[in-house]
């Protein structure tokens, strides 16, 4: 026998196809049908002809859902607490709650797993199917959905929704947190005033794009900023901001925008201040291009120390052909970066900046060497009384970090 929630939620579907509207565009419209579906429901449950409804409250918002959300999966994306959400099989998913994993009581089927993804790539022009099994897109809350599909998954579609936060503006929040400490936002406030080039390191998950949108909420008003992402996640207050993302390849393997486009076209956009949302690859030689030639930037990339970011940023320009060096891309690497901003995710979910290093601008070998400006020690961040090396842009904004630095021990 047919559920109610599925009765009612096809009774509505029915009525929009006769009278050809899109409930999509109006929430109130959609709550008022399924109120009328749902009254009609009750009054032939009191005649016997169907079961009663236990919470028709309930029933509603979940039909609802259904209709113009994302279903049994729309309360999780409305739970603020509520950090991810991925599903490894219909009845096996999984929430994150302030870093901490948990499995939920919830089970679909393979049909409506599939369905939910369809209307969560709709709006965004993507597509997962056998000749591209993976996406990786925007929800129009600028939360982001990644899927992978058989048989490059074993059996079932595999889907992770990383929802946007809204709560994080500016380093304040960060420093209410517990994720850094006064002195070292202000030092990073400082840092990004004076236009300094800031690499933003971390692990998955350890709060990188969080940090990197806390940094550039701190850029003044007057600068236009353009972001480059693979996909949007950052999301700025500044009256001045382009921002960019990539796109995949048409059916016909045609119309595909790279992040090394991305970057190029962005020169040409008169940017103040260029992000690139995360380097992986060769794109980080475009990257350290434009800071090289005077333009202050920010990224972020994985990497398990700020130190071992420092060398994975100068290897991947060596993906960009044979022609290029490390006799090239070290040096500039060194000569580009400013500051390195390491973040961690500790073992019970809380997220903050580990170290805070500085690099000298200086070549030894084949590495970058650079000044460790804030440690981590026993959980906090404290400065080490090290300065860093290069103050000529400090200086030409007029502020002198030793002041802070010094204050701070």
């Amino acid at each position: 026998m047919e559920s109610p929630i599925a009765l009612i939620t096809e009774r509505v579907r029915s009525r929009v196809r006769r009278e050809g509207i899109d409930l999509g565009d109006d929430g109130s419209l959609a709550a008022r049908y399924v109120r009328d579906e749902v009254r009609r429901y009750s009054e032939r449950a009191l005649g016997g002809s169907a079961p009663l409804l236990v919470d028709e409250r309930a029933v509603a918002a979940e039909v609802v859902a259904t209709l113009t959300g994302y279903g049994a999966l729309q309360p999780f994306l409305d739970d603020p607490e509520i950090e991810e959400i991925w599903i490894n099989a219909p009845d096996r998913i999984f929430v994150a709650r302030a870093g901490v994993s948990e499995r939920v009581p919830l089970a679909l089927d393979a049909a409506e797993v599939r369905r939910l993804v369809e209307r969560m790539l709709h709006p965004t022009g993507r597509r997962v199917d056998l000749s591209s099994p993976f996406v990786d897109a925007s929800l129009p809350d600028g939360s982001r959905i990644h899927v992978v599909i058989p048989d490059i998954t074993s059996r079932h579609w595999s889907v992770n929704i990383r929802k946007f936060q809204k709560s994080i503006r500016g380093l304040d929040r960060l420093v209410e947190l517990g994720s850094i400490t006064g002195h070292a936002a202000d030092f990073l406030r400082l840092a990004v005033l004076a236009g300094l080039n800031i690499l933003v390191s971390g692990a998955t998950q350890s709060g990188k794009t969080t940090l990197l949108g806390a940094l550039l909420n701190e850029v003044p008003e007057a600068e236009r900023i353009v972001t480059v992402e693979e996909t949007f996640e950052l999301d700025l207050d500044a009256p001045d901001t382009v921002a960019l993302q990539c796109r995949q390849p048409s059916l016909e393997g045609t119309g595909e925008v790279t992040l090394r486009r991305l970057i190029k076209e962005s020169l040409r956009m008169r940017p103040d201040r260029l992000v690139v949302g995360e380097v992986r690859e060769a794109e980080a030689l475009d990257l350290l291009i434009a800071l090289n030639s005077g333009l202050p930037g920010m990224c972020s990339i994985h990497a398990n120390s700020a130190a071992d970011a420092l060398v994975k940023l100068s290897t991947l320009p060596l993906l960009a052909g044979r022609n290029i060096d490390s006799g090239f891309v070290v040096p500039t690497v060194a000569g580009s970066i400013d500051l390195v901003v390491h973040c961690e995710l500790e073992r019970g979910g809380r997220r903050r900046i580990a170290e805070i290093v500085a690099p000298t601008g200086s070549v030894i070998g084949a590495t970058v060497p650079s000044t460790e400006l804030f440690r981590s020690v026993d959980g906090v961040l404290v400065p080490t009384g090290g300065l860093p090396a290069r103050g000529a842009k400090f200086a030409r904004h007029g502020v002198d970090p030793r002041l802070l630095l010094e204050a701070a021990r």
